[in-house]
């Protein structure tokens, strides 16, 4: 037996934390998982699950609206937050229960208390307790960031987006990624006037410029509003209960709600790291190895804490492979080339590999496919909103760098597309493929 109390001890039971500990209990090893909150993670408790609960509610404003041009006879409806709000906290508490399951049935032990690190093979738990442990694991994941300013402390994050009392008439979302873009979409469809505020010019770094470019052309359409090279200034709460809020180099505006979207920290605010001699960067992100390692050899890091690629699949992938490093004598490595991404804004805008400005840095020669589309249901529906594909070519090779989408579905369509990305297919091989018709994802092998 092993001198320490559990050969591995997880802090967080987010993905990554409760992949890790799942699969080393597999192994054989004794592990226990401290969780301070719930069994799941930001992802199913109050992130991309109950989020995209959310989108697919908000859809149906305009499905039932678009189902009388298919010859419904749909009458007025009106949309009822409560049900939707119960019904998606309901299915939370079900997943939390899942992932509550899964770790006992593996025999993980279930700590429901916060812990810190004391020391390279030490933990101390909320109530005082110490355990001990031969390999630390940290996945305490990340948090949204709250801006301060005076009057900051009216304005709420995603976390509390689901527990709204009702939808707000008018809200203002700063921030302009893509959990800012997800929630415009949903507050608008629910009814809400958005106005979307941001620092700068761009919305959505990091995405193609032209399909962030016709998602705002989309947006603006709609009816949203955005305010750029914005900056808050204060936000004073009126006796109505409504909130004002001032802003550099626009008019002051009055909302029912300000919900900030402005990034995410990682959790290692009083986590004891440092103690250990564990390093962090000025994010407080934990700075670790190809193979998930701290400075402190006893203790390691996975999921959105070390501030990689904050993607579930990502965590889920870094606690596999760590556990099937460490536990089950395998050298599984994650690779963080050509990761799939979506934002489910309305309409949701998907990519993988590099975009067409990044690939005429990185390569110079390249070729740039696309069709600029108006999907069959839109054309029945009567509605003018048109969707983008676009594929980036190596000019020398016809390697497929990129491709890059924007309308109904991209979000599906892109897990397909990037396993040819990935495998380094060729333009001329998505050619040789037959249509799929009618689909929209047959523009794929049909790009000009």
């Amino acid at each position: 037996m092993s001198d320490y109390d559990y050969d591995l001890f997880t802090i967080g039971a987010g993905s990554g934390g409760t992949r890790a500990s799942r699969v080393a209990a597999a192994y054989g090893a004794r592990v226990a998982v401290a969780e301070e909150y719930r069994v799941g993670g930001t992802c199913v408790i109050r992130g991309c699950v109950p989020k995209k609960l959310l989108v697919y509610g908000a859809h149906f404003a305009e499905d039932l609206k678009d189902a009388r041009r298919f010859g419904w006879q749909v009458p007025d409806c009106i949309f009822d937050w409560k049900t939707l709000q119960a019904n998606v906290l309901a299915e939370v508490d079900r997943l939390d229960r899942a992932y509550t399951t899964t770790l006992e049935s593996n025999r993980v032990e279930i700590i429901h208390q916060r812990a810190v690190v004391t020391g390279p093979n030490e933990v101390t738990l909320a109530d005082g307790t110490k355990k001990t442990a031969k390999t630390i694991l940290v996945a305490t994941g990340a948090r949204p960031h709250m801006p301060e300013f005076p009057g900051s402390e009216h304005g709420i994050t995603s976390n509390e987006v689901f527990h709204l009392e009702a939808i707000p008439k008018r809200v203002l979302i700063a921030g302009a990624g893509y959990i800012a873009n997800e929630f415009a979409g949903i507050f608008h469809q629910f009814g809400a006037h958005v106005i979307v505020m941001n620092r700068s010019k761009e919305i959505l770094r990091g995405y193609d410029q032209q399909i962030r470019d016709r998602l705002l052309q989309i947006s603006i359409t709609k009816g949203m509003e955005f305010r750029f090279d914005a900056m808050f200034e204060k936000i004073v709460r009126n006796d109505d209960g409504s909130l004002t809020v001032e802003m550099s180099g626009h008019e002051p505006v009055t909302v029912d709600c300000v919900m900030y979207a402005t990034g995410r920290l990682p959790n290692t605010d009083g986590l004891g790291l440092e103690s250990a001699g564990v390093e962090l960067d000025h994010k407080g992100a934990v700075k670790v190895d190809d193979e998930n390692r701290t400075a402190c050899p006893s203790i390691y890091a996975v999921g959105d804490v070390i501030d990689r690629i904050q993607l579930t699949p990502v965590a889920i992938r870094e606690g596999q492979a760590f556990a099937d490093r460490m536990f089950g004598g395998k050298q599984t490595t994650v690779e963080y080339d050509n990761v799939p991404n979506a934002c489910f804004s309305h309409p949701p805008i998907a990519g993988v590999g590099l975009t067409e400005s990044q690939a005429r840095q990185k390569l110079g020669s390249v070729k740039v496919y696309s069709s600029d589309f108006r999907p069959l249901k839109n054309v029945l529906a009567g509605r003018d909103e048109r969707s983008l594909y676009k594929m980036v070519c190596d000019g020398v090779t016809d390697r497929v760098l990129g491709i890059h989408m924007i309308g109904p579905d991209v979000a599906e369509i892109i897990q397909a597309a990037a396993v040819a990305v990935k495998a380094g297919l060729t333009k001329a091989q998505f050619d040789a493929t037959v249509a799929l018709h009618p689909t929209m994802a047959e523009e794929l092998v049909l790009l000009k």
